[in-house]
């Protein structure tokens, strides 16, 4: 039995509650060692991204059995505490990881550091660089870009078809979209991520989406993988995770 959480973007008291109907779950089933892994995109659009890092760092250190991979808004604020600008060749021309469609503002925000009115760029950006924790910075280079176990693999965006997980490009680990949803044909071994919102946790048979779109406001809806099966926990329990067809009968 294995525990995961989907995209978190800097909610962080919706981390808490989907840790906690994990915490109801385990008790329920017997499954206090069961492991957690969050699919990374800790930051960014959400209101506490610094919470989130912070919760998940404490967490870690009290010895909870919690995986963090590593998405691509994770890797573009690394890239911004590194120097980086914030444009990046994924991003459409124009658009920055500081721009309001990416969030990077709003992580910054969390961490007490905003734009003044009369700031030039340098400025903002170094106190910003200055204000984030050093166990922040290390913490998001410590994140790994898959895990696997008990037959699954865990990435924050998806895989490129056909190759072996350890001959995979971190950027597709982070980014790929389109190559990874439209392939029907099977993996390697079934495939739980993020990355692209779906209103609800989806089975596709090669593989499971669980972002459900905590980036826009969204509730975050954590998943068990148990023998085989799937289930999103809610208020109400475990409800199986279906295919989309199966949303519309």
């Amino acid at each position: 039995m294995i525990y995961a959480i989907g995209d978190i973007h800097g909610q962080c008291a919706g981390l808490e509650q989907a840790h906690a109907l994990i915490a109801a779950d385990k008790a329920a089933h017997g499954a206090e060692r069961a492991a957690v892994v969050h699919l990374g995109d800790l930051v960014d659009r959400g209101p506490d991204s610094q919470g989130v890092i912070e919760f998940l760092i404490r967490g870690r250190n009290a010895g909870e059995d919690w995986v963090v991979l590593r998405g691509n808004h994770d890797q573009l604020f690394l890239d911004f505490l590194n120097g980086s600008d914030g444009s990046d060749p994924h991003l459409k021309s124009g658009v920055t990881w500081q721009s309001n469609v990416m969030g990077g503002a709003a992580t910054l925000a969390s961490y007490g550091v905003e734009k003044r009115m009369i700031e030039r760029r340098q400025s903002y950006e170094a106190r910003a660089r200055a204000t984030v924790p050093d166990s922040h910075r290390a913490f998001l280079e410590s994140l790994p870009f898959w895990f696997k176990a008990e037959g699954l693999l865990f990435v924050h965006a998806g895989i490129r078809p056909g190759f072996p997980i350890e001959a995979q490009d971190e950027d597709d680990l982070m980014w790929i979209r389109n190559d990874f949803l439209w392939h029907m044909g099977p993996h390697e071994t079934l495939v739980v991520h993020g990355h692209t919102p779906v209103e609800e946790p989806t089975h596709y048979g090669n593989r499971i989406n669980i972002d459900c779109g905590a980036g826009w406001g969204n509730e975050l809806v954590p998943v068990v993988l148990d023998h085989g099966a799937c289930f999103a926990l809610t208020d109400e329990g475990r409800m199986p995770v279906k295919a989309p067809d199966e949303y519309y009968q």
